[in-house]
């Protein structure tokens, strides 16, 4: 059953198994309520009958979620209970048992509402509120397996909305032991910047679920989005690799002929070195020779980047404007992990993408709260990747005009099959660009040291020839 949550169904191997009770657990603010509004608008798109049970929120509020990302209610009823009432009348009351009463009138309403309407879908906000009535844990377990039964009995898809986060003073509950599937949503704040957001499906019987956490978004006109991370094997192993050619016959013969596709090459330098004109020079080739080619830039804006390669004589706006050539530039804080894995997988699935540059790295990685995990995500998609045919160009940042930090605090010389080294030296007052080979998993290469140089005209390597002594 679809879910109505982009990504979700596919963490979930399709979506949610038919006629079973699922908890979604999260803190207030975490996206339950609007993640449910999709649940049941996807049932009103199949033509199914849907009903939001609210004990919580009035139908003003749940229209006010609707109408913040131009949606409606239309097609879901919505079945307004209070249990404040319960609470206190309880409170007063040492003689009769009200709060059983209570709990006995709203289970009769929520049952009358579904025998009525008999909804394929439905969704129940929140516990929080049964909890408060029942008072005790073993009478809240009993009634949740009670409810469940009478569901599955009417083949109705529950979704039970929980702001109580399973921890140890709630263990005795086993709330995830009654419910078919269980749904975390996270969000956690930083000391400066935007809200972070996972999802992670934490049980679900039968289904072989992608486990752990996914990066998730809410985003107005879309609501929750779920961005599943990037696994390695769901790409296709490449039958035999290609030699990928850069247009330049002296760099190419420095590789033992070109890169091969499904292999990762860092490009290392400090600034002014020619990182970002090594990339644009294989992204040039690629498209002339007809291939797709998709950009990440996290440092160099979009029009930079063009007005630097058209003064190099590579001319690559026609290409961006025909979508042969795919540029996204990104800000700071802007995306999260996963967002960014998915976006590099749909442009390799769905646009045939050969090379991909991710320009800068550094600036990527710096962009994040936890570098050491997002080294390990990104090691998850350069392998992806890699089974797809993809030739990777990853650009490193040192710090410094000569210095050698690489300004990263986690190693990520690992990441590279190929390691591309520029250098800027200097002689008796002028600088010279050096560019060597130091490493290539895959065939040859050239160990030796050759000069680079970027002109008006084009880039050439030709081979190094120390100055004289003065």
């Amino acid at each position: 059953m679809n879910s109505g949550i982009e990504g979700l169904d596919e963490i979930l191997r399709g979506g949610l198994p038919a006629s079973n009770l699922y908890i979604i657990q999260g803190a207030p603010g975490s996206g339950k309520t609007t993640a449910a509004l999709q649940f049941l608008r996807a049932g009103v798109a199949a033509g199914e009958r849907c009903i939001y049970v609210s004990l919580s929120q009035t139908r003003a509020e749940l229209e006010a979620i609707a109408v913040s990302h131009g949606w409606t209610l239309d097609g879901i009823r919505v079945e307004e209970l209070s249990a404040s009432d319960a609470v206190n009348s309880a409170a007063d009351q040492t003689i009769f048992q009200t709060a059983e009463l209570r709990l006995d009138e709203t289970r009769k309403a929520i049952e009358d509402a579904i025998k009525e309407h008999k909804p394929s879908r439905l969704v129940y906000d929140s516990l929080l509120e049964i909890r408060l009535i029942t008072g005790d844990t073993p009478r809240f377990r009993r009634e949740l397996i009670a409810f469940k039964a009478f569901l599955a009995k009417r083949n109705v898809v529950a979704l039970l909305l929980d702001t109580q986060v399973r921890d140890a003073q709630h263990a005795g509950e086993e709330v995830e032991g009654v419910a078919h599937g269980v749904i975390c949503l996270n969000k956690s704040i930083d000391e400066y910047g935007p809200v972070r957001r996972r999802i992670e499906v934490s049980k679900m019987r039968g289904v072989p679920v992608v486990d752990g956490y996914h990066d998730m978004a809410i985003r107005e006109g879309e609501g929750v989005v779920v961005f599943p991370r990037v696994v390695p094997g769901t790409a296709a192993e490449t039958v035999k690799p290609q030699l990928i050619k850069s247009g330049v016959d002296a760099l190419d013969e420095m590789f033992g002929g070109g890169q091969e596709s499904g292999t990762t090459t860092l490009v290392i330098g400090q600034s002014g070195t020619g990182k970002s004109t090594m990339a644009s020079l294989y992204a040039t080739a690629a498209l002339q020779r007809g291939e797709s080619v998709a950009l990440f830039l996290f440092e160099e804006r979009l029009e930079t980047f063009f007005r630097r390669s058209e003064g190099l004589g590579m001319q690559l706006r026609q290409f961006y404007e025909d979508g042969q050539l795919i540029i996204r530039d990104f800000n700071p804080n802007e995306i999260s992990p996963g967002e960014f894995g998915q976006i590099v997988e749909q442009a390799v699935t769905g646009e045939k993408v050969r090379v991909v540059v991710i320009d800068s790295f550094t600036g990527y990685i710096n962009s994040l709260p936890h570098r050491e995990k997002a080294v390990r995500d990104i090691q998850s998609l350069l392998k992806y990747l890699a089974r797809a045919g993809v030739l990777t160009i990853l650009i490193v940042a040192q710090h410094g005009l000569l210095g050698q930090d690489v300004g990263i605090d986690v190693d990520v010389s690992f990441l590279g099959d190929t390691v591309l080294l520029l250098r800027i030296v200097e002689h008796e007052g002028r600088l010279r660009r050096n560019i060597t080979v130091v490493k290539k998993r895959h065939g040859p290469h050239d160990l030796d040291v050759r000069e680079l140089f970027i002109e008006s005209s084009g880039v050439s390597v030709i081979p190094y020839n120390p100055l004289p002594e003065a």
